[in-house]
């Protein structure tokens, strides 16, 4: 299996550090036009500098998921300079800063920051997206939930689970509604990865024997790596998957 997305536009957000970041510097590998996005300015900016040493230039810009008319701003800014969007990851999310509280003390403001990044965003770029992808009738739109979205957070905040169950739900829709248009939606839902300054933290407040427990609950008893997650993201947006949609990938090392 070959896969080439030459001539092919990805935007992708999300794409500061962790699987964002893997995902845009796999697709400038393989040929397309990346257009990575994030809030995280200086880490962007490391994003576009390792695709400069791979010679794949990627071009950033700082947009904020949870701005519908900055997202919007941004589709119309990538079909005028780059004539065409095939390609639409949605990565951006996270827990906010926040961690695991009972539920009685969880804030409306907490509640709707996580659903506003993770949920509310991935449902803007879509669509902002969807219009270019018509026009084309093909688009290839990939959203990153969590193994959280399919049972538990292991961080025990009630609104990342359902923000990431929402977003699971928003891909079988979406699915249903653009394939007419030759239009796939998918979903990776990783399992846990250090991959940013966040899963990292959680990582260590584990402890070596909680970190123990974690890898054994894995069928191959390692942890994985952004790349794993960017394989799945590859396949989805591929020709290969041109006959897949509406389906969630868990690429977790196996439950």
């Amino acid at each position: 299996m070959h896969i080439r997305f030459d001539g092919r536009t990805a935007i992708v957000t999300g794409a500061a550090h962790g699987f964002g970041r893997a995902i845009a510097l796999r697709f400038a590998g393989l040929g397309a036009r990346v257009v990575a996005c994030d809030l995280v300015e200086d880490e962007l900016h490391e994003t576009a500098r390792l695709g400069e040493a791979q010679e794949t230039p990627i071009d950033v810009r700082v947009v904020d998921v949870t701005d519908r008319r900055a997202v919007h701003g941004l589709a119309r800014e990538t079909l005028a300079a780059l004539g065409r969007i095939d390609v639409l990851v949605n990565d951006a999310g996270g827990v906010m800063g926040q961690v695991g509280r009972p539920l009685e003390e969880v804030s409306e403001a907490d509640w709707r920051a996580i659903f506003a990044v993770n949920l509310d965003g991935a449902f803007y770029c879509s669509q902002a997206v969807a219009p270019a992808m018509k026009a084309a009738r093909y688009g290839r739109i990939v959203n990153i939930s969590s193994g959280a979205g399919l049972g538990i957070s292991l961080t025990g905040i009630q609104a990342y689970a359902s923000a990431k169950a929402g977003q699971i739900g928003l891909t079988r829709q979406l699915a249903h509604e653009l394939g007419p248009w030759g239009i796939t939606v998918n979903n990776v839902a990783p399992g846990f990865v250090r991959s940013n300054p966040t899963t990292e933290k959680q990582w260590q407040s584990y402890g070596e024997d909680g970190q123990r427990r974690l890898v054994e609950t894995i069928a191959l008893k390692r942890l994985g790596s952004p790349d794993d997650i960017a394989n799945g993201v590859l396949f989805f947006a591929s020709d290969f998957a041109g006959w897949v949609t509406g389906q969630t990938l868990a690429i977790d090392g196996g439950k």
